[in-house]
């Protein structure tokens, strides 16, 4: 009988040893070889408050691992079972387990992109924003009238608030936190600018930068040119002579802008009308570019008060009125030598 026992105690103890065995190079196997998807790249989502062994069973359901037991002895050995975070994750075909777990504990989400573009006014960027597929819209047109407030911003309007640049940012973001961040970055960032400025008695704020900044910004697309550009405007403010800038007109037309300006914009009225009022308009007229704010805290000291298109994407720069209407008619006549030859 005893012999027998030990026959059976003997079988079961090589049984054990055979399966353990077994059991570890298969574990071994599926923590080494690549995941399985069929294509090169997935997305997988991970939920907030999502547990290892919920996170396993859905990998396996998905048939991203052959068994979910495998991933959560793994995660567990490496003490990295509470470590893993919430988000949508992009998993590549060539992908261990291992690879895989290190991923999900890093946090490192599938991004999204949306642009905050120099020279795109505040209403520009809100249709932007509404086109974007995967931010979630939670504003309503009255909530935009509302905006620096529904983003806990001590400002009152929102144009040229919001910093340029390319934002990446994780799946179900808010219009609001896309809004805040934004936001933040500018705020930021004109602050710190500010504080190297060359004092300007012109510009007594920060807000006063911005707006000057965004009239730059409109005024040319040549970096070079905007630090002059910025010095003949604080040329015109120190003689306290009118900005005379079409690009406020323009703002100030709103939706009755159709690419031209007749006369009779520049001489009716209104807020942002640089041509019947003196100084700065009430707010920014667009998003100024990082160049742009440089150029207004840092200008070029010049002795020029007026500047044209001179035709090949610059600007000439004059000191006295009378030259400035010879350039004025040289590049008349230069537009209508274009025409011309368009017309040919």
């Amino acid at each position: 009988m005893k012999i027998i026992i030990k026959f059976f105690v003997l079988l079961l103890l090589t049984v054990l040893i055979t399966a353990s065995y077994f059991v570890y190079k298969e574990y071994i196997k599926f923590t080494t070889e690549p995941i399985r998807i069929a294509s090169k790249n997935i997305v997988f989502e991970i939920k907030k408050g999502s547990n290892i062994t919920q996170i396993s069973q859905l990998l396996e359901d998905k048939k991203i691992i052959s068994y979910a037991i495998y991933f959560k002895i793994l995660a567990r050995l490496e003490k990295k079972a509470s470590k893993i975070k919430a988000g949508e994750y992009q998993l590549s075909a060539d992908m261990t387990p291992v690879k895989m777990l290190d991923l999900f504990v890093s946090g490192k989400t599938l991004q999204y992109r949306l642009s905050i573009i120099e020279g795109q006014t505040f209403s520009d960027l809100v249709k932007t924003i509404r086109q974007h597929p995967t931010l979630i819209q939670t504003l309503s047109n009255e909530d935009y009238q509302h905006i620096m407030e529904k983003i806990g911003s001590d400002e009152k309007y929102p144009e040229g608030w919001f910093y340029p640049d390319t934002y990446n940012f994780p799946r179900k973001t808010t219009d609001v936190d896309f809004l805040k961040r934004a936001h933040k970055k500018m705020k930021e960032y004109l602050a710190k600018e500010w504080a190297k400025r060359e004092p300007n008695p012109y510009i007594k704020t920060p807000y006063d930068a911005l707006i000057l900044a965004s009239i730059v910004e409109k005024e040319t697309g040549i970096p070079e040119e905007r630090p002059l550009i910025a010095g003949v405007f604080l040329n015109r403010l120190k003689v306290d002579m009118m900005l005379q800038t079409d690009p406020t007109v323009i703002y100030g037309m709103g939706d009755t802008y159709h690419g031209v300006i007749y006369k009779s914009s520049l001489t009716k009225d209104t807020p942002y009308n640089t041509y019947t009022r003196k100084g700065l308009p009430p707010t920014p007229i667009a998003t100024p570019s990082l160049q742009a704010i440089q150029a207004v805290l840092h200008p070029l000291k010049t002795d020029k008060m007026f500047f044209v298109a001179d035709g090949t994407g610059g600007h000439y720069f004059s000191k006295t009125n009378a030259e400035h209407e010879r350039a004025v008619l040289r590049y008349r006549k230069l537009l209508k030598q274009q025409q011309k030859e368009k017309s040919q």
